[in-house]
């Protein structure tokens, strides 16, 4: 197998993420489900929509820009659209883009972190507004810098104390994230030959916000253990296996793993070439899977139930960088041939694929998407009124994919050329599957906004 230069696998990944930021941004894809509420609820209300204050600071972040917009005078929703999903997008990417320089001189470290994009961003990143998306993405930089630091350099540890401050208020997963990132910071700084005092308090501040975020996620899941909308959340956390674009990679990642720690010498071999190969090629494929089976398809909502699983899958890979960056003169023996450069570097190019083929069934699910947004669009500039989303075709494809009863009337008043002309409402009592936050139901207003051609 030809080998791809690990540099020109880093500046591909790079353009792959920083293309898809464009595309999902013009075709305003963070629109999906909860994104259309949000947005008209900060817009509607000038203020800032983090109910959630477990996840405040990834709100800050991702929302910041659309205030200032509006308090600018912007009022095309169209553009706003197109802007909040560009900083959705962006921030993840952006983190992602750093982590990857971070390693790019470090092909076994440089091969996880294009795998974590491959196999735990790109599979449930269609679910974008997730504040779990710009959380996998800081978690993975701040594990890069980690190891790439030496525990010398107050650039490091600012940047860190900088991650952890994002990730104080972000996302449960922070549980297990926290204390995994604050013990390998501890051990890096703790390797440095004589650091800086000052250096050393700032090591130990970011250490600390990790641990600090592990303790808020923990507090939020005993609050809301027995929240109607957390005990929903949890039996579906087993569903994983309905987003194919998730299961697809998950069963490479799980075939490698097993049958390098079981001999790791078939590293070596062919048998990763043959294995990610054929998921590469299933995942590239797999838009057209209905055609031949109607039930396997490419199904935009489980993304957010394959998150779980996700976050677990990139512990798993965080892990496995620390123990490649683990210099200890006697390393295990997988972690031996997983350091060599001929096994690196192959593995580096077949995640590379693994990555580019992810990128297929995510664009072919964006131009749905694409088609979708003109449906509703058309649909409120032609009527008027209440529009029940019963009458409608909602589960005919592509529709299925995308509908979402409570969210109905966001999105329509997001994409009408004059909001509150016309809604589109289910008929649905809101109990059965209600809102996490109670405003998302409500009709907005968006006065003086209009979607502009």
């Amino acid at each position: 197998m030809r080998k791809v230069p690990h540099f020109a696998a880093y500046r591909g990944v790079i353009v792959l993420l920083w293309a898809l930021v464009i595309y999902n941004a013009v075709e305003c894809r963070g629109l999906f489900w909860d994104g259309s509420s949000f947005l008209v609820n900060l817009l509607d209300r000038e203020r800032f929509h983090d109910f959630y204050a477990a996840r405040a600071h990834v709100d800050w972040l991702t929302q910041a820009p659309m205030l200032l917009l509006a308090d600018a005078g912007m009022r095309d929703t169209r553009l706003l659209a197109m802007a909040y999903s560009a900083t959705l997008f962006a921030v993840p990417a952006a983190l992602y883009h750093f982590a990857l320089a971070r390693v790019r001189h470090h092909p076994p470290l440089l091969a996880a972190v294009v795998a974590i994009v491959a196999a735990v961003y790109l599979p449930t990143s269609f679910f974008i507004v997730g504040e779990y998306n710009a959380t996998f993405a800081a978690v993975t930089a701040a594990m890069a810098v980690t190891l790439t630091t030496g525990g010398r350099s107050v650039r490091d540890a600012a940047i860190l104390c900088v991650l952890g401050a994002l990730c104080l208020r972000s996302y449960e997963a922070m549980v297990y994230f926290g204390p995994l990132l604050a013990a390998a910071i501890v051990w890096e700084s703790r390797r440095a030959a004589s650091p800086d005092f000052g250096i050393r308090v700032l090591y130990a501040l970011a250490a600390l916000a990790f641990i600090g975020a592990a303790v808020v996620s923990a507090v939020t899941i005993v609050d809301y253990w027995d929240h109607p909308h957390f005990l929903k959340v949890r039996s579906t956390s087993v569903d994983f296996w309905q987003n194919m674009q998730f299961a697809i990679p998950l069963a490479g990642c799980v075939i490698c793993g097993a049958a390098g720690l079981r001999r790791p010498s078939w590293l070596q071999g062919r048998g990763p070439l043959i294995v990610l190969g054929v998921v590469a090629a299933l995942l590239a494929l797999s838009p057209w899977w209905r055609v031949v089976h109607p039930p396997s398809i490419l199904y935009p909502p489980s993304h957010y139930v394959a998150r779980q699983a996700a976050g677990i899958l990139l512990a798993v890979l965080l892990g496995g960088m620390w123990l490649l960056a683990d210099r200890r003169r006697d390393p295990p023996a997988v972690v031996a041939i997983l350091r060599e450069t001929a096994v690196s570097r192959r593995l580096l190019t077949l995640v590379t694929a693994l990555t580019f083929a992810a990128a297929v069934p995510d664009i072919a699910l964006t131009r749905l998407w694409a088609g979708y947004l003109d449906s509703v669009r058309g649909l409120v500039d032609e009527r008027s009124g209440i529009i029940r989303a019963e009458t409608l075709p909602l589960h005919d494809w592509p529709n299925k994919l995308f509908f979402q009863d409570w969210s109905f009337p966001a999105l329509s008043a997001i994409v009408s050329r004059t909001p509150g002309k016309a809604y589109v409402v289910s008929d649905q009592d809101y109990l059965s599957n209600p809102p996490f936050e109670p405003e998302c139901g409500l009709l907005p207003r968006l006065s003086g906004y209009g979607w502009r051609r």
